[in-house]
């Protein structure tokens, strides 16, 4: 597996902010989802908040959630990379396996791509990719 060049304190501090990241999400979630007018959300929303390290969009069946797609979509980079920080991999390209760069980690703590990857990424994906991950 490939393994970054991250020291263990730099994983643990990105490991914290990821968390405490999605923790922010998940309420931001959770109170959009509980004031929203469609009361099947108000069910999902107690759901938000205790379930440990699990995408948010995995709750949904549905895709009425447009209000919150950014924060959803954000809050699954999130838990993808704190398991990629469970297994090891966090910090190195997805891609070509190279390390990210604390740098670019600082700037986007989700980046799963170095800067060379993404920028291919993007221009191959153009047209509606699913890696919301900005160059850096």
């Amino acid at each position: 597996a490939p393994m970054a060049s991250l020291t263990p304190s730099e994983v643990t501090r990105f490991r914290d902010r990821l968390r405490a990241r999605d923790l922010e999400l998940r309420r931001a979630i959770h109170s959009a989802l509980v004031n929203a007018e469609d009361k099947t959300y108000a069910e999902v929303a107690g759901r938000v908040l205790d379930v440990a390290e699990e995408s948010v969009a995995t709750m949904f069946a549905d895709d009425k959630i447009l209000m919150i797609k950014k924060e959803v979509a954000e809050q699954t980079d999130v838990v993808a990379a704190l398991a990629r920080i469970m297994d090891g991999t966090y910090g190195a390209c997805v891609d070509c396996a190279e390390d990210i760069g604390v740098k670019r980690l600082d700037a986007y703590p989700t980046a799963k791509r170095c800067i060379r990857c993404q920028t291919h990424h993007e221009r191959q994906y153009q047209s509606g990719g699913r890696d919301t991950t900005p160059s850096l």
